[in-house]
């Protein structure tokens, strides 16, 4: 086994440091101000695209990036460590828009690959969290295609995107269908939006739809599609909050050992203090052990000899282990920073309120425990397994 960073990996990585130091200015305009403004928007896109680290998530044909999945975990490790949520201004559009059409290509995910449009996907709703299949939004063909009826919770850059992935019901047989839909179509409302304990960069509106009438080529991936082509975006994405995470955690370990390093009490370092130095080591065993496993299965996932239900299951072990570590590390740093650790211009502060949601977006901790306990149910302890070279 090698994990050694190839030196196109090691690119990747310097690449993506040097971004997110570019993003890491507007760190704390985002937090006093609740977001970000127009021309830092612009100023931010010119900086993603000068990277080269747009959209990783797609084929270098379309104009994405083109990266395995490895590789966008060692980006995402990097812009991780941002706070206000800045990684997501480094866009990867909604792996679901793999499935558009040509046509459906050139007008939604070309331009959004370019940095001129921004999706935003609408699953959630007041009765379908972590059970989408509990679906009250529907789906009603007409003469000339759906109209669509229901409400959307959590919205994730439904602010700032301009068109939508809508998961909901289709016809009498309930099909779980997603549409592409112009978030300036009548009968869409943005009803409330949230203020929760993190400071993004962007928000999680609520939507209500009323009558919404799209037309036929609206539906992506084929009607009844709608559940599949959204599991096999959790997998790829809960290995992203894995390595986000991680990241994350990195950032505060940093500043928490150099804090420790610097401050004095009682006449030393309070790095002298064995109870600092227990919690400074129990932090670097959450990150060095989550990262080795994170890149473990996104390099099973590229190689390609793992069954899907396989990597379901450990992205979730994953995404579980690490977005759980980060969360004890965190709490860990800002103990050590002590009362400045509490103050908001604090980037540990900041990350404590901020990761605590990775605990509970893509799949609640307990959700994942439900799909690794299955997986061991069902089918036994391969899930621990190593794969085989052939």
């Amino acid at each position: 086994m090698d994990f050694r960073l190839t030196p196109r990996q090691a690119d990747l990585k310097r690449t993506a440091r040097e971004l997110t130091e570019t993003l890491t200015a507007y760190e704390t305009d985002c937090e006093e101000n609740n977001g970000l403004t127009a021309d830092d928007h612009a100023a931010i896109r010119d900086a993603v695209l000068a990277s080269g680290l747009q959209a990783v998530n797609m084929p270098r044909e379309w104009g994405g990036a083109g990266l395995t999945i490895l590789e966008q975990a060692i980006v995402q490790e990097e812009l991780g460590q941002l706070t206000g949520a800045l990684w997501d201004t480094v866009w990867r559009p909604a792996n679901a828009l793999r499935f558009c059409t040509p046509a459906q290509r050139a007008r939604f995910l070309e331009p959004v690959i370019r940095g001129e449009r921004r999706d935003c996907y609408a699953v959630t709703e007041p009765g379908a969290g972590s059970d989408p299949q509990n679906l009250a939004t529907t789906a009603m063909r007409t003469a000339d295609g759906w109209t669509l009826n229901g409400e959307k919770w959590f919205v994730t850059v439904g602010d700032h995107a301009d068109f939508m992935i809508v998961l909901a019901a289709a016809g009498p047989d309930r099909e779980p269908t997603l549409f592409l839909v112009d978030k300036d179509t009548p009968g869409i409302e943005m009803t409330r939006v949230p203020r929760f304990m993190h400071t993004f960069v962007y928000e999680h509106p609520e939507f209500t739809f009323t009558g919404v009438r799209v037309p036929e080529d609206a539906v992506l991936g084929g009607v009844g599609n709608g559940y599949d082509i959204t599991r096999s975006w959790f997998t790829e994405e809960r290995l992203m909050i894995a390595a986000r995470t991680t990241g994350a955690a990195e950032r505060a370990l940093r500043l928490a050992r150099d804090w420790a390093v610097e401050r004095r009490q009682f006449g030393s370092p309070i790095a002298d203090f064995q109870l600092v130095q227990g919690m400074l080591a129990d932090c670097a065993v959450d990150i060095a052990v989550n990262r080795a496993y994170t890149h473990q299965v996104a390099w099973e996932v590229d190689e390609g000899t793992v069954d899907r239900k396989t990597l379901h299951a450990k992205a979730a072990i994953a995404k579980l282990a690490a977005s759980e570590a980060a969360g004890r590390v965190i709490d860990r740093c800002v103990q050590i920073f002590g009362g400045r650790g509490y103050d908001r211009s604090y980037p540990v502060e900041r990350l404590y309120r901020e990761l605590r949601v990775d605990r509970i977006w893509e799949g609640t901790s307990e959700i994942q425990r439900l799909i690794i306990a299955g997986e061991l149910v069902k089918r036994g302890t391969g899930v621990l397994q190593l794969p085989t070279a052939s």
